[in-house]
């Protein structure tokens, strides 16, 4: 309509989506997902050669110094089983149980008069992240499921793997009974920008990427954020921890996927094991081509080993404060060295981005003290911080990290993109009036009786 900017028109074709869509059975939504995977499937050629001409792109502006080296690696979709990985995600999304129309709370109010909390999708949803061009068929993928509609923006590097991965889901939507602006995607700052002031049709923002990106969203929009803006996830080795525990657990938290934000950026020493423990551990993090920045003690242990790691000298390095408030992103890991458990959970808890953390220890106590003591989405005993996950977890996929404390924390996959509504039905011959309830004569009183139902029975 005239008047109306290119981000209104997106936005309210959205939210039209939306609506139509809540009358739309939940097999249409499955087959939906099935009819992705093979368009998906049937344009990997062409998708894959859009993701090297941006890969190629991207290493030109890393050359130039106008981009990191973190941000190039989760933009290459060709790296490893991301591709099937990919494709995985929207089957196992696919075969998840339904979340909506799951009642929690069911009540006989009177004779005749029900009351029922039933989950139901959140709305429309504002996606932005950067880089990793997989996302758009992540959140496709459980937007759809779940019954929300969205608008998807990735980072300008990953534009046209954005645009042709976009294109197979839109022609998988025309094959169903789902709008194709169910799932859209934009590609300018200035379109989010405007988006973002549109509370009218916009729901839920959720943005995945950088400190400075997800900032900026949450200081300039109204619109509830979802999200996270560090990754600063640690590992502790307590005193009783097993020395091949910790060696394992620590070398694939930092090494696995260093730019994820899962991935370890500070490793914290119970002081007893820096003698002992740390040494093994650190030998194992050097030769994984790891750069340590430790604390005096940590440092001190190192430079009394004999004979020496022969990269100690080019690899371990004496830590600045900002080391531990520095999501690294690449094979640098912060060392700190404290005199208990309680001292790594209190500075756990004041350093950290309350992501993940993960404590390597035998003692059953002390590992159910840290899983409680600290203030994290994820808090793990002898297991590797990178399994916060929405896929590992058996989510199907996720849709972003949580670290807030409302609606949804960690991994965020299906459940975390409902909600609830109240629904009420009176079956009696007159309906239900609030004026004949009350206190004295000729008023009733509610009965209050709580019932199990495992769906709305209208």
């Amino acid at each position: 309509m005239s008047g109306e900017s290119p981000a209104e028109v997106i936005a309210k074709a959205a939210k039209a989506a939306f609506e139509a869509s809540q009358l739309i059975p939940s097999s249409e939504r499955v087959r939906a997902l099935q009819e992705i995977r093979t368009e998906l499937e049937a344009a990997k050629d062409a998708i894959l050669a859009a993701n090297r001409a941006d890969l190629e792109a991207a290493q030109k502006e890393v050359d130039a110094g106008r981009m990191s080296g973190s941000l190039l690696k989760r933009l290459d979709l060709t790296k490893g089983d991301k591709w099937d990985s990919m494709l995985q995600g929207v089957a196992d999304v696919a075969a998840l149980p339904d979340p909506t129309g799951i009642v929690s709370y069911a009540n006989e109010l009177d004779d005749g008069l029900e009351l029922y909390r039933v989950s139901c999708p959140i709305g429309v949803l504002l996606v932005i992240f950067e880089a990793r061009p997989e996302v758009v068929v992540n959140i496709a993928a459980l937007a759809i499921k779940s019954g929300n509609a969205a608008i998807l923006k990735g980072g300008k590097e990953s534009n046209e793997t954005s645009r042709l991965l976009s294109q197979a889901i839109q022609a998988a939507l025309s094959k169903t009974a789902i709008s194709s602006t169910y799932i859209q995607t934009i590609q300018t700052r200035a379109e989010v920008s405007a988006l973002l002031s549109l509370d009218r049709y916009i729901d839920l923002v959720i943005p995945r990427g950088s400190n400075s990106l997800v900032s900026n969203i949450q200081n300039n929009t109204r619109i509830p954020v979802m999200g996270h803006a560090d990754g600063l996830c640690s590992v502790y080795i307590d005193e009783s921890a097993d020395v091949k525990k910790a060696v394992r657990v620590v070398v694939d938290s930092k090494t696995d996927y260093p730019a994820a934000c899962n991935s370890a950026e500070t490793l914290i020493l119970h002081e007893n094991v820096l003698s002992t423990i740390w040494p093994e551990v650190a030998k194992a993090l050097l030769a994984a081509d790891v750069q340590l920045l430790c604390d005096e003690p940590s440092l001190a242990a190192l430079r009394a080993l004999s004979p020496a790691p022969p990269n100690l000298a080019s690899h371990v390095q004496p830590a600045s404060p900002d080391a531990y408030t520095t999501e690294h992103l690449s094979l640098t890991l912060s060392v700190k060295t404290l005199p208990s458990l309680g001292g790594a959970m209190q500075w756990i808890n004041a350093h950290s981005s309350h992501h993940t953390d993960s404590i390597v220890a035998e003692d059953a106590r002390a590992a159910a003290a840290f899983c409680r003591g600290v203030d994290s989405a994820g808090t793990f005993v002898n297991a590797s911080t990178r399994f916060a996950d929405g896929f590992r977890y058996g989510f199907g996929t996720e849709v972003g990290i949580s670290t807030g404390r409302i609606h949804a924390r960690g991994p965020v996959g299906l459940e975390g993109l409902v909600t609830y509504k109240y629904m009420m039905r009176s079956t009696d011959a007159q309906g239900h009036v609030v004026g004949e309830f009350g206190v004295g004569a000729g008023k009733k009183a509610y009965k209050h009786r709580k019932f199990a139902a495992a769906a709305v029975p209208f």
